[in-house]
């Protein structure tokens, strides 16, 4: 714990077997209280292997939900715990643990309710081996949301995500997608509900066994991200009312 604040780490997995147990070694078990694991019926051993290293909290979809309907699971399963900080880490070890206690101390403070873990402060991203076509894409999708949505982030696509149970507990992220905009969509309701957001710099690492999604999906993700965008403004405008930015209290 933190300042008596339970830190619950999520690992939304698919096909993890490889880079799982790098991850998970790398988490600093001296402040973190549960790890979760949630595999999307994953053809390796994803699972073994979190049995095999210790993981406590592991579910198993039967049937693949997506990384949105991964994430999903892995929130129910931090709060049904009594998490008050959620970490996600991706389990193919793209980004490193190490950052968890920067992260968590910000929130267990009191000083943000969301922190993020930026690959665009500093030059963690083209360092790192971020394909330049997508860090094109990143910085003009970023840029694009940041005007629509009055905001100032370095960027929206990261998956090193903090957050508070209260954040948890309000934005209703249900209701959002099971695909990877799912993310998207979260911080647009984070921002609409009204909470600030930190970013640290965040080393990330592309190589062969780190996930990331093609082209195409790539693509189909930019779409959603503009759409996203132009929504969160629409509602802003009260010219209609997505069930995305209803608060669950």
């Amino acid at each position: 714990m933190i300042n008596n604040k339970k830190v619950v780490i999520i690992l939304p997995a698919y096909n993890a077997e490889k880079t799982l147990e790098m991850t998970y070694n790398e988490i600093p078990f001296e402040m973190v209280d549960e790890v979760i694991l949630v595999d999307d019926s994953s053809h390796d051993k994803t699972v073994e292997k979190g049995r095999e290293i210790g993981i406590k909290h592991i579910v198993e979809h039967k049937k693949n939900m997506g990384y949105g309907g991964n994430q999903k699971s892995c929130y129910r399963k931090a709060l049904e715990l009594g998490a008050d900080i959620v970490i996600m880490l991706h389990p193919d070890y793209q980004y490193t643990p190490k950052l968890v206690p920067s992260v968590a101390y910000l929130i267990a403070n009191e000083l943000y309710p969301v922190v993020l873990g930026s690959r665009i402060l500093g030059k963690g991203a083209l360092n790192g081996g971020m394909p330049k076509y997508k860090y094109i894409a990143n910085r003009f999708l970023t840029l694009f949301q940041n005007v629509l949505m009055s905001a100032k982030l370095s960027e929206y696509h990261t998956g090193y995500r903090a957050f508070s149970r209260e954040v948890l507990e309000t934005v209703n992220y249900e209701a959002n997608s099971d695909d990877f905009v799912f993310d998207n969509q979260m911080l647009a309701q984070i921002l609409y509900a009204g909470y600030e957001i930190a970013e640290v710099t965040c080393p990330t690492k592309y190589f062969e066994g780190a996930s990331s999604i093609n082209f195409q999906r790539s693509t189909k993700y930019g779409f959603g991200v503009l759409a996203t965008s132009l929504k969160y403004r629409a509602q802003k405008w009260g010219l209609i009312n997505y069930d995305i930015f209803k608060n669950k209290k």
